[in-house]
């Protein structure tokens, strides 16, 4: 009986140095990205992705950002310039129409943006400022 309790304790013992092992080997790289943001990624110098890091402006501000430069582009390409996902994208501009900040015009088959500057920003803190005040500082 002795026996047979030491050999069930080996391979127990050796299921869990593999799950350990297992579990190391897939923390150690992250996963490439694929499809489009893999071809997003790889079309553009390492100086235009967006960082991994934070940022000082949320995705709704760069949403807004772009949208404003260039109101007819489609929310597949505001995607990409902003480096996050087109449902995400095509959340926050339903926040931003939800809110009266973006208008949305049809023409066509395509959408037409366009942001409304003289909205107040939502803060407390920055409340005294509109979206056009951002804009300027952004944009120059």
């Amino acid at each position: 009986m002795a026996a047979k309790k030491s050999t069930r304790d080996q391979r127990v013992k050796s299921t869990k140095k593999t799950d350990a092992a297992d579990a190391k080997s897939t923390k150690a790289k992250p996963a490439a990205p694929t499809g489009a943001a893999a071809t997003a990624l790889g079309s553009k110098p390492a100086e235009a992705r967006p960082s991994t890091r934070w940022t000082f402006l949320t995705n709704h501000a760069h949403v807004l950002i772009v949208l404003h430069a260039e109101p007819d582009l489609v929310l597949r390409e505001v995607a990409v310039r902003v480096g996050i996902t087109e449902r995400a994208v095509q959340r926050i501009v339903q926040d931003l129409e939800d809110e009266g900040f973006i208008r949305r015009e049809k023409i066509g088959r395509k959408n037409h943006y366009e942001v409304l500057t003289d909205q107040p920003l939502r803060h407390p803190i920055e409340a005294h400022r509109d979206i056009g005040d951002v804009l300027k500082l952004i944009t120059g």
